[in-house]
């Protein structure tokens, strides 16, 4: 069955994958960046089978505005795809707190607005995929990263709590989760090397070259490849909450998981003083 998509980030990288992945099998997309002149190549291509819509995820009305013309133009919504983000970079000192509101307004909000434009659609049809873009670093954190993973992380969360509101309307939620892809010229991005970065303080400088011999380090994953992936999710009748894209965290995200539940074990006897005895003390 052909599916209408719904796309935000589409400019380039993973997002203009998954764009063209979806019109080159016969696909509908509405395809949104904040300058439309990159999707232009699209329209040539794909003709009247792609809308191209130039919106900013953080503007909350253009989100609602762009929802509503693509459901006018299409007839429905099929897959919600929140890919817009964009990495902060700097130790937690070092942020301003423009840079950490614009981080949140971007990756967080953003994708807030597009899902609360599009559920009343998709509540509607009683049918509907939302793909909500987080990252490894949703599950895990790594230093200087800090606003990038409080976004993410906050994502995580919003977006599993998304999925038992509007199951029993027929609306699946899957949270993918990448990590590396070479979006940039064949290479493995280096968030600190090609993220947003915050006025840099001396105190941090051992540390960020200790990171930036570690980071970049893992072979990239192949977008076109993650593109087919993303066919297959939408194609399923039982996607999961959560999937893994690329090779490499699994190891990592076990060892960390398992580090979390070591630490919440050893630490019971604390954890019952806490919560104390009212009994007895009444």
């Amino acid at each position: 069955m052909q599916k209408v998509w719904f796309v935000t980030g589409s400019s380039r990288g993973l997002g203009r994958h998954f764009v063209e992945a979806a019109l080159k099998r016969g696909d509908k997309v509405v395809a949104t960046a904040r300058s439309t002149a990159s999707l232009q190549t699209l329209v040539e291509t794909y003709g009247d089978a792609v809308l191209p819509l130039e919106m900013d995820v953080t503007d909350r009305d253009a989100v609602f505005e762009s929802v509503q013309r693509a459901k006018e133009h299409f007839g429905r919504l099929d897959v919600i795809v929140n890919n817009a983000g964009y990495a902060q970079i700097g130790a937690v000192e070092e942020l301003t707190e423009q840079e950490l509101r614009d981080q949140m307004e971007t990756n967080l909000f953003g994708a807030v607005w597009v899902v609360q434009a599009a559920l009343p659609y998709l509540r509607e049809q009683r049918s509907g995929h939302i793909v909500q873009l987080s990252s490894a670093a949703g599950v895990i954190a790594m230093p200087l990263g800090g606003a990038y993973h409080a976004s993410k992380w906050a994502l995580e969360g919003l977006n599993e709590a998304l999925a038992g509101e509007v199951a029993e309307f027929g609306v699946k939620v899957t949270i993918i989760e990448p990590g590396g892809f070479a979006t940039r010229d064949g290479n493995n991005p280096d968030p600190l090397a090609n993220g947003h970065l915050a006025e840099l303080d001396p105190a941090y400088d051992g540390l960020r070259q200790r990171l930036g011999a570690m980071t970049g380090k893992m072979p990239a994953g192949d977008p076109a490849a993650a593109a087919q992936a993303l066919l297959k999710l939408v194609d399923t009748d039982n996607p999961p909450l959560r999937l893994l894209f690329g090779k490499g965290f699994h190891p990592l995200i076990e060892r960390a998981y398992a580090d979390r539940l070591k630490t919440w074990s050893d630490w019971q006897d604390l954890s019952a003083e806490a919560h104390g005895d009212l009994e007895t003390r009444s």
